[in-house]
């Protein structure tokens, strides 16, 4: 993507699906869509699961995103995502498109203007949501916000491409996650979590009650399951898949 970005290159769906391939951990895949997003010439993006009808707030839907985190905050106090016109046509189509906020009616007046405002306010006017699942099924989106001219049909079919993709590895990698927080013990996780708070392991040794050699075992085993290369990865693995607080 960097030599892309360095050429000027049109970007193409397929110049990207080796490199989606290669993505490791949730990190990888927002810093990859942070740089789709730019040469898309593009302000933002998100990474959703689709929402219950249920749900009333975008935050716990979305997997990752760079959205701005006031607008997020405003988004989800002001109540919007019940009445989204972007849901409801989610929810009726597993095509793409594009969506205006100012061009789109959507909402009762009061409401619509107050919208218009607000993704004006963050220069975010433009979307194009490609609706995707992954293997269990699971209904989701991949958009990217904008206040760029039209996307052009052949920039949506690349993106669609892209999104798939993308919303598949990033499935995978979830699905990883998972299984790593299942394989690793309660002594593991014990180790992890007092490393995370700074201690050494002469003194997880001590407030466990254990040998420092098991203690090192403990963290050297807890380090090849996360498959990470040191304690430190290890830890910053375990926060982030929500092994370790």
């Amino acid at each position: 993507m960097a030599a892309l970005m360095q050429a000027g290159a049109s970007p193409r769906g397929e110049d990207f699906i080796e490199e989606i391939g290669r993505l490791k951990t949730q990190f990888d895949v927002f810093r990859f869509m942070k740089g789709l997003t730019e040469v898309y010439r593009c302000r933002a993006f998100m990474i959703v699961n689709l929402p219950p009808i249920t749900s009333f707030d975008l935050q716990s839907n979305s997997v990752i995103n760079n959205w701005p985190a006031e607008l997020l905050s405003i988004y989800d106090q002001e109540g919007l995502l019940q009445t989204s016109p972007v849901l409801q046509r989610m929810r009726r189509t597993t095509l793409p498109f594009v969506y205006d906020v100012a061009a789109t009616p959507n909402r009762e007046e009061s409401k619509s203007q107050f919208v218009v405002a607000l993704f004006e306010r963050f220069r975010m006017t433009r979307f194009v949501y490609l609706p995707t699942h992954d293997v269990s099924g699971l209904r989701g989106a991949v958009s990217l916000a904008s206040d760029r001219e039209p996307f052009t049909p052949e920039e949506i079919k690349d993106l669609y491409y892209i999104a798939i993709h993308v919303f598949d590895r990033l499935a995978e990698i979830r699905s990883m996650d998972v299984r790593v927080v299942d394989a690793l013990t309660d002594r593991e996780i014990d180790c992890l979590n007092w490393t995370a708070a700074g201690k050494t392991s002469a003194e997880i040794a001590e407030i466990l009650s254990l040998s420092e050699h098991t203690v090192n075992h403990y963290l050297n085993r807890a380090t090849k399951k996360l498959d990470t290369v040191n304690r430190t990865q290890a830890v910053a693995k375990a926060l982030r898949v929500g092994l370790i607080k």
